[in-house]
């Protein structure tokens, strides 16, 4: 799990959510019934999550599989005000969603969420990513509880991971060769790649350690110098490379 920028509705959207809104309390069907009638307004809105999502539409959860549909942080079955909320709403797979979370919502005892808004939250303030294994492990009660109700400890994900770091490891390397020769294009093609594979938390966790004192040991000096180049000014005169 990596944080993520929510971005400002575009106004004619927003206002169309404010309005549906505004029918909840006299709606029949009630909150879950309006929003399954707000085909339009989840067409947009999905468009709106799938720009701030990581990779190439990846679920905001997991990280690996593509994100399918919108989930209601804060479930409607709880909130029910709260179904069309824009600060509600994330990006998820279908497993994350439908198998996982549910209508699940962890709170402590003064009310406050149990789970990690990758939009609101700093993910690596709660779980520590264990890169060689792939293993999430807990540092508060928040991460905890994010690991049980996503399944973050699947063995599935942690060997993802742990494949993910191996291919980050490599595709680092060649990134300071290449920079090193000045071989642009593919230089930029490496880069991207890097910024749009699934588990995009294994690069943000390599990025976040490479100025760690024991990086170059742990990474390899090169895998450092891929990192340094993937954020360093050399490299962002060449231009973008995200999605």
């Amino acid at each position: 799990m990596i944080p993520l920028q929510r971005r400002p509705l575009p106004e004619e959207l927003a206002g169309r959510m404010a309005a549906r809104s505004e029918r909840l309390p006299e709606y029949r069907g009630g909150a879950r019934e309006l929003w399954r009638d707000s085909r339009t307004i989840r067409r947009d809105l999905s468009a709106q999550l799938v720009a701030m999502a990581a990779g190439l539409s990846r679920c905001m959860y997991c990280g690996d599989s593509e994100g399918t549909s919108i989930d209601h942080f804060q479930p409607i079955a709880m909130a029910p005000q709260r179904a069309f909320d824009w600060l509600n709403h994330l990006w998820a797979c279908a497993f994350c969603n439908s198998n996982q979370k549910r209508d699940l919502y962890p709170t402590d005892r003064h009310g406050a969420a149990l789970l990690i808004d990758p939009t609101a939250d700093e993910p690596a303030d709660h779980l520590d990513l264990v890169l060689a294994t792939g293993a999430y492990r807990p540092r508060t009660p928040k991460g905890r509880e994010t690991i049980r109700i996503f399944g973050l400890d699947r063995p599935v994900l942690e060997r993802g991971r742990a494949q993910a770091y191996v291919r980050c490891r490599s595709m680092l390397r060649d990134l300071a060769r290449l920079s090193d020769h000045d071989e642009r294009d593919e230089a930029v093609a490496v880069a991207h790649a890097l910024t749009v594979q699934p588990f995009a938390d294994v690069l943000y966790e390599m990025l976040r350690l490479r100025t760690a004192p024991r990086a170059a040991l742990v990474f390899g000096a090169e895998t450092v110098a891929g990192l340094n180049t993937l954020v360093g000014p050399h490299f962002a005169k060449w231009g973008p490379t995200g999605s």
